[in-house]
């Protein structure tokens, strides 16, 4: 059974680490961050990124295999939060890793403020696309540039926390 723990804390920034440089490393171009400059951070700086959002692993028999990033938002479309760098590992997609994730963030949802939950996905990305539509996210106006990877271009998706 595999296992979310999170949000991680500031003591837990190994973990972050490792998971945030295989995403970047492993799938460079679905996200606006860079492995050249996550990279270069300094314990400091990511004892800062564990502790600025909500920061959940995943593990599964495969070892560690996720990453999850929420941040509290106030945003477009009535969203509450912001997921980032959402990643499940090659060798674990394709057996509901992901709707773990969403399942474990929505238990928090409540006490956070999560109700209405966004994210972003690259406009050429369908296979993320669809993934996050058969988790009941729904495509909400029209995509935008990014403004750390212009000129990409970024679709919003949102939906309503479930109760746990």
């Amino acid at each position: 059974m595999p296992r979310v723990v999170g949000p991680l804390d500031a003591d837990q920034w190994m973990v972050a680490r490792d998971l945030r440089l295989a995403s970047l490393r492993e799938d460079p171009d679905a996200f606006g961050a860079s492995l050249e400059e996550e990279g270069a951070w300094s314990e400091a700086q990511w004892r800062d990124f564990v502790t600025r959002q909500a920061v959940f692993s995943l593990d599964d028999e495969t070892g560690p295999s996720g990453i999850a990033l929420v941040e509290t938002f106030a945003g477009d479309f009535g969203a509450t939060c912001w997921l980032g760098g959402c990643w499940v590992a090659p060798q674990a997609r394709r057996r509901g890793l992901l709707r773990h994730f969403l399942r474990v963030i929505d238990t928090v949802a409540e006490d956070r403020g999560w109700q209405v939950q966004g994210l972003g996905v690259w406009e050429n990305n369908d296979r993320a696309i669809a993934a996050y539509e058969a988790l009941g996210f729904v495509l909400v106006g029209e995509s935008v540039e990014s403004t750390r990877r212009p000129p990409r271009r970024y679709v919003r998706m949102i939906r309503t926390a479930r109760s746990a």
